[in-house]
């Protein structure tokens, strides 16, 4: 299938996995890559420049296919070494950036004087046509539905995505409830031109996370997730466990007073102690309500190809079946 988004960043499949926390290392990234997608390595999970740049070379010898780094930028005092990973990309060869966060403006030119294809992530259609003015390549639109951050619009991507094909001259990739060939033909027909996956790309055999984590999604139902840190207008889709719960009642009872001094337990430092570890009730961690559509841990491999099969199908016999 050829897209505006397998064109530019010389894909097969219109697929990208996500940056996601302690789960985007290289083996995940390569094998979505030798799938025929975009593997994407997480820039932050990986605590120097340095690291970056080992993650890069590994990610490297288990792929010769396109890959790219995810970079979050961050609204804090002590900033990472942004300096620092730029260099380690652009020295890795890395052609693809997807960017998240905050406006990714200044880094843009040193990306594109070295030939990267920079897609930043957008949780609105301001957000996009931002990212577009800017200078981004392209962007990639989440839906309320999303894991990890939506926002605070709360707008679902059946019409957030046409909202954004009406307004973008660059091409974005759908993100947020995506699992399968239905998704992929829904974003497809709506306006993206691919889309991207994150709690799908969890349940995965390739995925560096302990099975505990893979076994949780599965188990879920599209009604397990739950929002949190809304009173601190940083809000984040989780999975429901007991500390989750926890931060929820805190957040009730403190509200207007609720500081982020008051969650850290909940929220921070958390994330390897789930994903490596599987102590799958030590905090808060980001899933999609598509949880719901995810029943087995298939390989990379098996994953896209079985959505582009059925997105075949759906295409060639049931849509033009209705003609």
């Amino acid at each position: 299938m050829k897209t505006k988004i397998t064109e530019m960043f010389g894909i097969e499949h219109p697929i990208i996995q996500g940056g996601m926390h302690y789960v985007g290392f290289a083996e995940l990234a390569a094998a979505v890559s030798n799938a025929g997608g975009l593997g994407i390595i997480t820039g932050l999970t990986q605590r120097t420049p340095e690291l970056l740049a080992n993650e890069i070379r590994r990610c490297r010898e288990m792929t010769d296919k396109p890959f790219g780094v995810n970079l979050t930028f961050l609204p804090t005092v002590s900033s990472p070494d942004y300096p620092g990973y730029i260099k380690a990309i652009i020295d890795g060869g890395v052609k693809a950036v997807e960017t998240a966060g905050n406006n990714p403006q200044k880094w843009l030119p040193a990306m594109h004087e070295a030939g990267i294809k920079v897609i930043h992530k957008c949780t609105s259609v301001r957000h996009s046509l931002k990212a577009e003015s800017i200078g981004c390549d392209a962007v990639s639109v989440d839906g309320f539905e999303c894991g990890g951050h939506p926002g605070e619009d709360d707008i679902p991507n059946f019409i957030l995505l046409p909202r954004a094909a009406d307004e973008l001259k660059i091409p974005f990739v759908a993100s947020g409830g995506m699992a399968d060939g239905r998704s992929l033909v829904a974003a497809l027909a709506l306006g993206a031109e691919g889309i991207n996956m994150g709690t799908r790309f969890i349940a995965t055999q390739e995925a560096p996370v302990h099975e505990n984590v893979k076994q949780a999604i599965v188990a879920a139902s599209e009604l397990d997730t739950r929002l949190v840190m809304r009173p601190l207008r940083n809000t984040e889709r989780v999975l429901r466990n007991t500390a989750v719960d926890r931060l929820i009642a805190k957040e009730k009872e403190l509200g207007a007073n609720l500081k982020f001094e008051d969650i850290m337990a909940e929220v921070a430092g958390v994330y390897p102690k789930i994903m490596l570890e599987g102590t799958m009730e030590a905090g808060a961690w980001s899933c999609g309500m598509v949880a719901g559509l995810i029943h087995d841990v298939p390989t990379c491999k098996q994953l896209i190809d079985r959505i582009m099969a059925e997105a075949d199908a759906i295409i060639r016999q049931r849509l033009a079946g209705f003609l």
